[in-house]
C-alpha cells in the first residue's frame, strides 16, 4: 500500500469520518493535523487547497471532503 496522509483539522465533522472510513476498512493512513502543526496549512495553500480534509497519495489524485467513492480506490 503506498503512503497515505490525510490533512485533517479540530472538530471536522468530515475528517472525522474520514479517518473512521479509512480505519473501518483497514488503510493505514498519517494524519497531519493543521491546527497542531500549522506549517502544513502553508503547504496546503500553497498548493491551492482551501479545506480539509484532504487525501493525499502516491498513486492518486489528491481526494478533498469526504468522498467515500473515491475512498474506496484507497481499499483495495
Amino acid at each position: 500500500m503506498n503512503n497515505v496522509i490525510v490533512y485533517s483539522k479540530n472538530n471536522c465533522m468530515q475528517c472525522k469520518m474520514t479517518k473512521r472510513f479509512l480505519k473501518e476498512h483497514n488503510v493505514s493512513f498519517e494524519e497531519r493535523n493543521i491546527n497542531q502543526e500549522p506549517q502544513y496549512l502553508d503547504a496546503l495553500k500553497q498548493q491551492g487547497f482551501q479545506s480539509v480534509p484532504i487525501v493525499m497519495n502516491d498513486s492518486m489524485d489528491p481526494i478533498v471532503g469526504f468522498r467515500p467513492d473515491s475512498l474506496k480506490e484507497l481499499v483495495g
